[in-house]
């Protein structure tokens, strides 16, 4: 596969996020304007100049009303990618193949709900009604065995990749720990100023074995947008542009919602891989190259199989690879130095793609020193997307 032709032509050119909250005492179209808006102000654009839009279809905000309550008078890109947690890094590439082909000048990518006060999707689909889509019917193979959860979901695989590796729930507790250590000097993360240690974890509750409650995030009501633009028009604007080095999305064999459980193999996400070739093969960069990572972490379990499948580690070799304190700040590969979605919030990842733009301006709470080159990537256990962003040279 060739490089993608967007590469290094555009950029994020703006971030805006609102406050993250347990709840948030408005609608959720209300904080998905006050995102777009911090996002427009932080590159110093007029909303009259956006048009495009692009969210996630888990998304109750339709792009008219966004369009609307920002006073945009026309659109001509818009669209809506798949699969919740898998899209943030999909929305921007979405927005960049627009800007590279002319399509739309800026677009703003979107996503804000309130998932902790509203909704929660933590509490998966046992209050669901039987349905007779093919994505509805799909839970018939798994839920009359008890599978009704997203932790159950991946329980099952955090199980077989203790077995087949030799991991344990301390290894699991080591990536909760560095996070919320993150999070902790992060006066923007829900858990600001609260920290935990390996004994706290191995002391939370089970939720569903081998998780505990501190392996998966806790729902959070909020919303952010990103702007993206070519690079040539981002560089005109307030903030440093962050380079779109590459952006890929990944869909694999056997591809199930969190569920992939009839694969040959219940252990890695292939889909991850399908991302990490793409970017490579694009940027030309590799994993030494990367000097920070924005990993994906709704469950910790799945943070350890990202470090392998992107070429960090060895296949197996995750859990060595973090127990010197590599992930933590100051170690080989700092990751989620905002405190990821299990310390800063959980908005579906769009929050960590925010978190690679400020590392690579250099404005991040917890900077991590030399990032020119950091890796984002999107939710695991379903199909999936990644990006690579850089600072303009």
């Amino acid at each position: 596969m060739s490089g993608h032709s967007y590469a290094r032509r555009t950029a994020i050119a703006g971030i805006g996020a609102t406050d993250f909250s347990s709840d948030s005492g408005r609608s959720e179209l209300r904080l998905a304007l006050e995102a777009c808006v911090a996002a427009l102000d932080d590159a110093g654009l007029p909303a009259s100049q956006v048009n495009g839009l692009v969210t996630f279809t888990m998304d109750g905000n339709p792009e008219s009303d966004l369009m609307r309550g920002l006073g945009i008078s026309e659109l001509t890109s818009f669209s809506r990618i798949h699969f919740g947690g898998g899209a943030p890094c999909a929305t921007v590439q979405q927005a960049a193949l627009a800007v590279e082909a002319g399509v739309a000048d800026y677009v703003l990518c979107y996503r804000a709900f309130n998932e902790r006060s509203g909704r929660r999707f933590g509490s998966g689909v046992g209050d669901r009604p039987t349905g007779t889509t093919t994505e509805q019917a799909s839970f018939a193979w798994t839920s009359p065995y008890g599978l009704l959860t997203p932790a159950s979901w991946v329980a099952m695989f955090a199980t077989r990749m203790m077995h087949e590796h030799g991991v344990t729930t301390e290894d699991f507790g080591r990536v909760a720990v560095a996070c919320r250590r993150h999070a902790a000097t992060n006066p923007l993360a829900r858990f600001h100023g609260r920290p935990i240690t390996l004994a706290d974890h191995q002391a939370s509750r089970w939720i569903v074995e081998p998780l505990r409650l501190l392996d998966c995030c806790q729902e959070t009501d909020g919303g952010q947008a990103i702007l993206v633009t070519t690079l040539e028009r981002a560089r005109d604007l307030r903030q440093p542009p962050a380079v779109i080095e590459a952006a890929a999305q990944g869909m694999a064999d056997d591809q199930q919602m969190m569920r992939s459980f009839f694969r040959e193999s219940l252990v890695g996400l292939p889909e991850a891989a399908t991302c990490a070739r793409q970017l490579w093969e694009t940027s030309g960069l590799g994993p030494d190259d990367i000097a920070a990572a924005v990993l994906y972490d709704h469950f910790t379990p799945f943070v350890l199989t990202q470090l392998e499948e992107f070429g960090f580690c060895g296949r197996g070799e995750a859990a060595d690879f973090i127990r010197d304190g590599a992930i933590e700040l100051g170690g080989r590969l700092p990751v989620n130095p905002h405190g990821g979605q299990l310390g800063e919030a959980y908005l579906h990842g769009m929050n960590g793609v925010a978190e690679g733009v400020r590392q690579v301006r250099g404005s991040a709470v917890n900077q991590v020193p030399g990032a020119d080159h950091v890796l984002v990537t999107g939710g695991t256990g379903v199909p999936t997307s990644a990006l690579v962003l850089g600072r303009d040279r």
